[in-house]
C-alpha cells in the first residue's frame, strides 16, 4: 500500500487535517485550535495521526497556520515581504510526530511605510494556493481580502505578496457583541441581523466609535433586537475596513468561509467594487499541496 500524505491547517480556533492519496482527499479529521490546546499540541496531533496510521502508512505531514507560533507545535519563523512562493518556502520547521515527518510552514511579515510591524500565519498559504489555482491572478496587481478573526488585506503583484495590513475585526466583533453592554440581553425586539448590518453600512462615513453606541440606544428607545444590534456592529466594523481601500482598488479577491465572505461581498458591492470569491478550504489545500510538492526533502526528515 502506498503511503498517504497529510495536509493540515491548524489555526487559533480549529484544526483541519486532510489525508491525500493518489492526488485526492480521502479523509478528514478535525480538532481543537492552538488557542485551546497550548503546550499539548503534539499530543493532539499524535492522537489524530494514529487514527490514520491504524489504516495504513503516512508519508509526511505539512502544516500551516498557528502550529508554527511560539509555544505551539514548533516555532516557524516569518518570511519577510516582498515574498513569492520560493521566498516563503525557503524556511520551515521540521520534527517527527508519531514517527511521521512533519513540516510546519512559516508565515509572512511586513512593515508599513511608518515602520509598523505586521504578521500573518495561514493566510499566506491560501494566497499562494489561490495563485496556483488561478494563474491569471499571478499576473498584474491585485488586492486580496481574507476575512476572519484578524482580517488580512494583501497586495499581490505578479505573484509576489508586496505587503499587507491586519484588521482585528472578527476579534473586536466578538468582544463588543458578547462581552460589552452594547448588544444587551437576548430579549424580544424587532429587526434582523441583515437589517442591522445594512444600518451599519449606512453609517460608515461617520466616526465609528460614536456610531457603535447606536446598538445600545436603539435597543433602549426603538425596541430593536439583539440580532439587529449585532448586525449593526458587524456593518460598522467591516465598513471601517473598506474605508481604507484606495479609490483605484475596484476589484477584490475574497478568500474565506462562505458566510463571512458573503458579508464582505455585500459591503464591497455597496461601495461599487467587484468581488472574485475563492473558497477558503480549497485555497488552503492547494497552498499546502504546493508547499509539499516544492520541498520533497521534507519527506526524509526523521
Amino acid at each position: 500500500m502506498s503511503a498517504a500524505r497529510v495536509l493540515g491547517d491548524w489555526g487559533t480556533s480549529r484544526l483541519r487535517l486532510y489525508r491525500v492519496s493518489g492526488g485526492a482527499v480521502t479523509g478528514r479529521l478535525d480538532g481543537p485550535g492552538i488557542g485551546s490546546v497550548g503546550g499539548d499540541a503534539e499530543a493532539v496531533l499524535t492522537e489524530r495521526l494514529e487514527q490514520w496510521l491504524r489504516e495504513g502508512p503516512l508519508e509526511s505531514v505539512t502544516l500551516c497556520g498557528m502550529a508554527g507560533a511560539r509555544g505551539a507545535l514548533v516555532e516557524a519563523g516569518y518570511a519577510p515581504c516582498p515574498a513569492g512562493p520560493a521566498e516563503w518556502l525557503q524556511s520551515r520547521s521540521c520534527l517527527a510526530v508519531a514517527g511521521v515527518p512533519v513540516a510546519v510552514l512559516p508565515g509572512l511579515s511586513c512593515r508599513s511605510g511608518s515602520d509598523v510591524p505586521d504578521v500573518m500565519r495561514g493566510e499566506e498559504t491560501q494566497i499562494f494556493g489561490t495563485l496556483s489555482q488561478h494563474p491569471e491572478l499571478a499576473r498584474g496587481e491585485h488586492v486580496f481580502a481574507l476575512p476572519g478573526t484578524h482580517c488580512k488585506w494583501a497586495r499581490v503583484k505578479d505573484g509576489v505578496v508586496r505587503g499587507f495590513a491586519t484588521w482585528p475585526t472578527g476579534e473586536l466583533f466578538a468582544l463588543l457583541s458578547e462581552q460589552s453592554t452594547l448588544t444587551g440581553p437576548d430579549t424580544p425586539g424587532s429587526g434582523t441581523f441583515d437589517k442591522g448590518f445594512e444600518r451599519g453600512l449606512d453609517r460608515v462615513h461617520e466616526p465609528v466609535l460614536g456610531a457603535l453606541f447606536e446598538a445600545r440606544a436603539a435597543r433602549m428607545l426603538d425596541g430593536k433586537s439583539r440580532d439587529w444590534a449585532r448586525g449593526l456592529l458587524s456593518g460598522l466594523l467591516i465598513g471601517a475596513e473598506l474605508a481604507s481601500l484606495a479609490a483605484q482598488d475596484r476589484e477584490v479577491v475574497l478568500i474565506g468561509d462562505a458566510s463571512l465572505a458573503a458579508l464582505y461581498e455585500r459591503a464591497l458591492s455597496r461601495s461599487g467594487r467587484t468581488v472574485r470569491r475563492v473558497d477558503g478550504e480549497r485555497a488552503v489545500i492547494a497552498g499546502l499541496r504546493l508547499a509539499h510538492d516544492a520541498a520533497p526533502q521534507a519527506k526524509d526528515i526523521a
